[in-house]
């Protein structure tokens, strides 16, 4: 038997699956759940300590077999990270994370020192977010001088795993894209926007290196410390978005990939640079040598779980509930920003409930308006993408949201486009793993095609597929349109 890992690292925990390429299944897999630190000003970190452990473990959880058969493995990790280390690679900071909001007034600092939101999109094809790296690199500067005075390495989650596995300091252009360092047109380091953090900054970024090559191999201390075959590759791998475009299949034009995890996302491969980023459709590479133009929402299943955890119902109850209420939950419209929000752009957002009456007030039209929140979101993307003349042909929907018949369903309806869901749940991971069996095939001289081996990979469920209903899209344009009525209404106060 001869496997691929695939390793995602997630927000809330660590995944490890083993790829059997010949026979197309996954033949073993492992999950280690990791801790956050969540502060009310927005902070959301956590320990480079506990990534090491959480991968140990999960290697170790496989059978000495199992793990003797792996020839290649690839990483998937939560975009936008920073994890800081001095000159030996010990941590000088948390991790910041993703939906960290804590770092307004350093997008602020970045955005005027440039000249202006344009001038920053001109450079880096975003406008400087706090879900980004770029303004955690200047939060360590200012809030932790001594720290940053010592930093010698900058990387990304996933970036310190292939670090972990292979003792090498490189970075690939889909997750780099995301750091508000880096201009995808060009896919090069932006040295304007690096200056205007720290002059050294660019100094101490690592090199780029291409989606189908490896990052490294295996290191000898790796090998020993996971029990793992020394000297095989490790892809380049890259963020959970451009792994889990692989690992649905989103590698060509047309395709969409919406994810229902904590946070949301909408994206799909463009074969040209693709953004619009006033409108959240953030300007990122792909993980496999186009593009990837992205939306992100920070709330999506959070919506879900802090209401159902309201009403003390578990998962089944909770969608059992929602399905008895009608299309648009009777008026009722959720604005699910409990953790601020990125799309759109609102830092200090917090969630509210509208449109309550003594006639609409239940548990179900709640529980539903929750549900249709995060897919309301989504929309905003796809209507950014139409705008700019992508013609989405399906979604491919994965996350822990995607398992939901009901959210299956709101969503096709929403969007008003088939909706497909990848036989495995691990997409991120998945994706991983095909890129590590892409990477091996080219170093063995032997290249393939991305999306020949996708075709070959990537297989869809029967039972989660879902066509639009033409009644159903129709009661749910009115529906959006009072959802974008409350937010258009509210957002200024959280700007």
């Amino acid at each position: 038997m001869k496997t691929v890992a695939g390793i995602d690292m997630g927000t809330q925990s660590m995944k490890v699956i083993l790829y059997d390429y010949e026979s197309k299944k996954i033949v073993a897999s492992a999950q280690e759940a990791i801790d956050l630190i969540a502060e009310n000003d927005g902070t959301r970190e956590q320990k480079v300590e506990w990534y090491d452990e959480a991968l140990k473990k999960c290697f170790s959880s496989f059978s000495t077999e199992q793990r003797a058969s792996i020839a290649a493995i690839g990483v998937s990790g939560h975009q936008h990270g920073f994890v800081p280390l001095d000159a030996d690679a010990k941590p000088l900071y948390n991790v910041k994370l993703w939906n960290d909001t804590s770092t307004v007034e350093e997008c602020r600092i970045l955005t005027e020192a440039a000249g202006g939101n344009d001038a920053v999109v001109s450079e880096v094809c975003n406008l400087m977010l706090p879900g980004f790296t770029a303004p955690k690199i200047l939060w360590l500067k200012r809030h932790k001088p001594e720290a940053f005075a010592r930093l010698k390495y900058i990387m990304l989650p996933h970036d310190y795993l292939n670090f972990l596995l292979t003792d090498t300091y490189t970075m690939e252009c889909g997750d780099a894209s995301g750091t508000a360092l880096f201009n995808g047109i060009r896919k090069q380091w932006s040295s304007r926007i690096c200056s205007l953090v720290d002059p050294k900054l660019v100094s101490l970024l690592p090199d780029l290196t291409e989606s189908g090559k490896a990052a490294g191999k295996v290191s000898r201390n790796a090998a020993e410390l996971y029990g793992i075959p020394g000297d095989i590759p490790v892809s380049s791998g890259g963020g959970d978005n451009m792994m889990g475009a692989i690992g649905t299949g989103t590698v060509k034009d047309g395709f969409l990939t919406m994810s229902l995890g904590t946070s949301g996302t909408l994206y799909g491969y463009s074969d040209s640079p693709l953004s619009d980023p006033e409108k959240g459709l953030s300007g990122f590479n792909s993980s496999t040598g186009g593009y990837l133009p992205l939306l992100c929402t920070m709330n999506c299943t959070v919506a879900t779980e802090e209401t159902r955890a309201l009403f003390g119902l578990d998962v089944k109850e909770f969608d059992a509930c929602a399905a008895k209420a009608p299309i648009g939950s009777e008026g009722v419209v959720f604005l699910p920003f409990f953790n601020g929000e990125r799309t759109p752009n609102l830092p200090n957002g917090r969630a509210s409930i509208c449109g309550l009456s003594s006639a609409n007030s239940s548990r179900e039209n709640i529980a539903r308006a929750a549900m249709e929140s995060a897919i309301f979101g989504m929309r905003i993307g796809l209507e950014a993408f139409q705008a700019l003349g992508f013609r989405a042909r399906e979604i491919r929907i994965i996350g822990g949201g995607s398992k939901s018949p009901l959210w299956r369903e709101i969503a096709a309806n929403v969007m008003n486009l088939p909706v497909k869901r990848p036989a495995s749940d691990e997409a991120a991971a998945m994706g991983a793993a095909v890129q590590a069996l892409w990477c091996m095939k080219n170093e063995a001289g032997t290249p393939a095609d991305i999306g020949t081996l996708t075709d070959e990979h990537i297989a869809i469920r029967e039972d989660g597929c879902v066509q639009p209903d033409p009644a159903a899209a129709a009661a749910y344009d009115k529906a959006y349109r009072e959802y974008n009525r409350y937010l258009g209404a509210l957002a200024p106060l959280y700007r």
